[in-house]
C-alpha cells in the first residue's frame, strides 16, 4: 500500500508506545501525514522523531482523551495543521487488573473514562470533522478481553466490550455518510505491559496462543492501516480479531 495514503491525514491516540506508536509509524510509511497524540509527552515526541527520521511527516499533540476539551483541541489542531482528517485510530487505553470486589471505585472510573468515554469523545469530534469532508475511516482498539472472560479482568473487559458495541452502533449510524468504523481486538501483544512479565509466565501466555507466541505491535498496526485503506472500502462495523488463534479454541 506504499503511497496509497499520500495526501491523507491520520490521527493516532496513545501513540507513545506499543500498538499506537507502531500504527503511527505504519501510517507514515504509506504516505500519511500523522498526528500522534498521547498524555506522555517525551514518548510521544519520540514517535514523531522516528517518523521524521524515516522521511515521514508528523506532529505530536499532548492530549488526555478522557477530557472533552483536550480531544476537541486535538482534532482542531489536526485540521489547522493539515487541513482535514481522513483516518483515525483510537488506541489510548488503561489496564488495571484485580479481583472485582477489591477494585477501588477510582480505578474503575479511570478505566471507563479512558477506555470507553475516551473513545466516545474521540468519535464525537472525529466524526464531526469527517462529516464536513464527506467521509473517513476510523479504527477503535478493543481487545479479546471484550469478548471473553478471565479472572481479574472484569473492569477492563467491560470497557473493551463497550468499545466493540459502541463502534458497531456508530458504524451503522454513519455508514451512509461515507464514514467507516471498525474494531481491532488484539490478543497478547509485546507492549509495555508485557515488559515486566516474568519469563516463565510470559512463556505460559505465549503457549496459550495456538500460533505459539504473542503478537507484535507492528502486526496489529498493519491491520489498522488496511482497515483505513481503500482496500477495505466495503468493510464497516467489523471486529477484526488479531490473537494468534486464541479465541478460536
Amino acid at each position: 500500500m506504499t503511497g496509497q495514503f499520500d495526501g491523507k491525514v491520520a490521527l493516532v491516540t496513545g501513540a507513545s508506545s506499543g500498538i499506537g506508536r507502531a500504527t503511527a509509524i505504519a501510517f507514515a510509511r504509506v504516505g500519511a501525514k500523522v498526528v500522534a497524540a498521547s498524555r506522555r509527552i517525551a514518548e510521544g515526541e519520540e514517535t514523531v522523531r522516528r517518523i521524521q527520521e524515516a522521511g515521514g511527516e508528523a506532529i505530536f499533540v499532548p492530549a488526555d482523551v478522557s477530557k472533552a476539551a483536550e480531544v476537541e483541541a486535538l482534532v482542531n489542531k489536526t485540521v489547522d495543521t493539515y487541513g482535514g482528517l481522513d483516518c483515525a485510530c483510537n488506541n489510548a487505553g488503561r489496564a488495571i487488573f484485580g479481583p472485582l470486589i477489591e477494585m477501588p471505585e477510582e480505578d474503575w472510573n479511570q478505566m471507563f473514562d479512558v477506555n470507553l468515554k475516551g473513545v466516545w469523545l474521540c468519535l464525537k469530534y472525529e466524526i464531526s470533522t469527517m462529516l464536513k469532508h464527506k467521509g473517513g475511516a476510523i479504527v477503535n482498539v478493543a481487545s479479546i478481553g471484550g469478548m471473553i472472560g478471565a479472572p481479574g479482568t472484569a473492569a477492563y473487559s467491560a470497557t473493551k466490550g463497550g468499545v466493540i458495541a459502541l463502534t458497531r452502533a456508530a458504524a451503522i449510524e454513519y455508514a451512509k455518510s461515507g464514514i467507516r468504523l471498525n474494531i481491532i481486538s488484539p490478543g497478547s501483544i509485546e507492549t509495555d505491559m508485557f515488559a515486566s512479565v516474568p519469563t516463565d509466565l510470559l512463556a505460559q501466555v505465549a503457549a496459550g496462543h495456538p500460533i505459539g507466541r504473542i503478537g507484535k505491535p507492528e502486526e496489529v498496526a498493519e491491520a489498522v492501516v488496511w482497515l483505513c485503506s481503500d482496500l477495505a472500502s466495503f468493510v464497516t462495523g467489523h471486529n477484526m480479531i488479531i490473537d494468534g488463534g486464541y479465541t478460536a479454541q
